[in-house]
This record gives C-alpha cells, structure tokens and sequence, in this order.
C-alpha cells in the first residue's frame, strides 16, 4: 500500500511504483477528471500539478511522485488562480468538446500561480504542448488574460 497527498487529502491505494499517476488517478482513485489523451506527455489532457507545476501525469510513475503534493482538476479550484481560470473558462465559454480543458485549465493555472500577469509569450510557453482539437486556442487565451486581470 501507498498513500499520496491528493488535494490536500491523503490517499491509500495499491499499485506498483512504475505505474503512470494518471492510472492511479483514474482507474485505482476514481478520479476521472484528469483524461487520457495520447500516453506520451504530448497533448496535455492528463496535466496535473505536482508541487504546483504543471506535469503530465501520463508518463509520471507514481513512485516518483511520493510526499509531493498532487493537485488534479477536482481540486484546482481551491487555489486563487484555479479559481480565477475556471470562473474566466464558464465566462468566456472556452469549452467546446472539453476534453481537453481539464489539462488546459491545469496549464493556465500554473501559469497563473507562477506568472500573475503573464504576456503572450508566457502564455505560449505555458500552454505549449496542450492540445485542444476544437481550436478554441483564442478563446482559451482570452480566458487566461480574462483570469490574470481579475484582483
């Protein structure tokens, strides 16, 4: 058995050291949140925070994550700058497939945390590697700028 510390949560579960976080994630914890996209850490969907940095959790073995903290989808929001980009995601009504947005939502909320008042060239290197197959990258980037603006 293994605990990780989860949105400030500790949780218990059994898998091995080399298994992906995101499997531990979803299929071990239940927490669906966080998505499967391509397994190989280059389209952003399974992003999570591992002491506040954004990471794909697709290519992380959860051995390597233990006493770190882990912040997913589920609980960004408790966070001020989750917060502020989810609430500039429902205003502006980034979401079209959605998908993708929990990674994206992750990214911009890293970024945010780290960088308050980000430029366009944080922002792209924030967002780089986050795919969204709907195009909604200029909606997404008004989001964040939306979010950063907000005191």
């Amino acid at each position: 058995m293994a605990t990780l510390k989860i949105n400030g949560e500790q949780k218990t579960f059994d898998a091995a050291d080399d298994t992906p976080l995101l499997w531990v994630l979803r299929d071990v914890l239940g927490m669906t949140g966080t998505k499967f996209g391509c397994g190989i850490a280059q389209c952003g969907a399974c992003t999570v925070h591992l002491d506040g940095k954004a990471v794909r959790s697709c290519v992380l073995p959860v051995g390597a994550v233990k006493d770190r903290a882990i912040t997913t989808i589920e609980g960004v929001g408790d966070s001020t700058a989750g917060a502020k980009v989810q609430k500039a995601w429902l205003d502006l009504e980034v979401i079209q497939c959605g998908y993708c947005q929990s990674g994206q939502i992750m990214s911009a909320a890293a970024l945010l945390a780290a960088t308050p008042k980000p430029d366009d060239a944080d922002i792209d290197a924030a967002m780089a590697g986050n795919i969204c197959r709907c195009g909604t990258y200029v909606r997404i980037r008004a989001a964040i700028k939306r979010a950063a603006s907000e005191g």
